[in-house]
């Protein structure tokens, strides 16, 4: 991550590194951050900590300073992407750890990208609760 003012996000690195090669030459901005609209909609659709729906790169980085300080991503990979009219759909999985656990923490993701003036305004996310719920509850192993 060459740009220091993210710094802080650096345990979401795969997941940020995967998104924007993912995006390629769709949108303008070296980070994940930079290639979303102030105005962002960021929707999750799982409750399992995070609001459904984010509205704007500011709470869009709150949120994620609050994931960093509780995962550390090793890696994200199995990516497949589905260019559409105005974005583009990727699939993908992401490896960490949650840090107060120690548990290693897998999932895969479904993500629905909306572009406009080159930048991401609109973000649908899907994703395997369940593992989701495993790795955040020990005893459910």
């Amino acid at each position: 991550m060459s740009n220091q003012k993210y710094s802080a996000f650096k345990p979401a690195k795969p997941y940020f590194d995967l998104v924007r090669g993912a995006l390629g030459n769709l949108v303008d901005g070296e980070h994940f951050f930079d290639i979303v609209a102030d105005d962002v909609i960021y929707e999750v659709l799982y409750d399992l900590g995070w609001p459904r729906v984010i509205h704007g790169r500011t709470d869009l980085m709150a949120a994620f300073k609050g994931y960093v300080d509780n995962i550390a991503l090793q890696s994200a990979d199995k990516l497949i992407t589905h260019k559409t009219d105005d974005g583009c759909v990727i699939e993908y999985e992401v490896h960490g750890t949650i840090l107060v656990t120690g548990a290693k923490c897998d999932n895969r993701f479904c993500s629905i990208i909306k572009i406009e003036n080159r930048k991401i305004r609109h973000w649908r996310d899907y994703m395997d609760s369940l593992a989701a719920w495993n790795a955040l509850t020990p005893s459910a192993r």
